[in-house]
């Protein structure tokens, strides 16, 4: 009863706030499809407790997928990864988004031969029946509540200063404590158009690692001239990068540090 109460205020102050009927209608649906403490956000952290990953099998599970996919990415791009969205921010929304998927026989013949088993899939949910969908992306600030999924507080695109405010929590600026699927942002105040950039840190690769663990997948970025490139790299040779603001150490401001994403917290 109080789950049918709240869904009706819920829808009402939907409609007073001119948003359309067709949204409301969706988050009462949501609602009353779902147990009374299913949309909880019980850390405060502006993600619904139901599209984090609880488990630690879980967490390690989607850390394994979503490192892998970026660091294929480095031998051969996938063509389901939409050319218009290949940038830094980009790798990591295709990433996320395949490691939810449910992988199966047509999923790795889509993603190419190169492709094996990683590890278990996410058992929370899948992207295709996930809480969020497609709108994997928070948005904005701000509490998780139930009209945040139809008003545009999530989202299929987020950039890289999207993914930093809203999709992460920060970590250390100390890179020994990043885990493998852990990102690490760089800031350029003054570049006006992307003056974030961010990079997958995969730790030990699956492919040609040289037993070091320390290892970093990102895209470069694009232009008008230039597509960009993938470039898989260690942190210690980052460290002498000829351009001091791409160097991932405390010492340089340009790094923010190392992020978690919150949907592992």
């Amino acid at each position: 009863m109080r789950l049918q109460v709240s869904s009706f205020i819920v829808l009402m102050l939907m409609c007073a706030s001119s948003l359309s009927c067709r949204r409301a209608s969706e988050a009462h649906a949501l609602l009353v499809e779902a147990p009374a403490d299913a949309w909880n956000d019980s850390d405060g952290d502006s993600i619904p407790d139901k599209a984090e990953l609880k488990s630690f099998d879980d967490r390690q599970n989607f850390r394994a997928w979503f490192a892998a996919i970026a660091e294929m990415q480095f031998y051969r791009i996938s063509d389901e990864w939409n050319r218009e969205q290949r940038d830094c921010a980009g790798l990591v929304r295709f990433s996320w988004r395949e490691a939810l998927r449910h992988h199966d026989r047509p999923w790795f013949q889509k993603m190419g031969g190169e492709f094996e088993a990683i590890a278990p899939d996410v058992r929370a949910y899948s992207l295709e029946k996930g809480p969020l969908g497609e709108k994997l992306f928070r948005a904005d600030f701000g509490k998780f509540q139930v009209g945040d999924l139809t008003d545009g507080k999530f989202s299929e695109f987020a950039d890289a200063r999207t993914l930093k405010n809203y999709n992460v929590e920060f970590v250390s600026r100390d890179r020994r404590r990043a885990e493998r699927g852990d990102l690490l942002f760089f800031h350029q105040p003054w570049v006006q158009k992307f003056p974030y950039h961010v990079m997958i840190f995969i730790g030990e690769p699956r492919v040609g690692g040289e037993g070091e663990r320390d290892w970093v997948v990102y895209h470069t970025g694009s232009s008008p001239a230039d597509e960009g490139t993938i470039k898989k790299v260690r942190l210690a040779v980052l460290d002498h990068h000829p351009d001091k603001r791409w160097r991932p150490i405390e010492s340089n401001s340009n790094f923010l540090g190392i992020f978690r994403l919150k949907i592992l917290q």
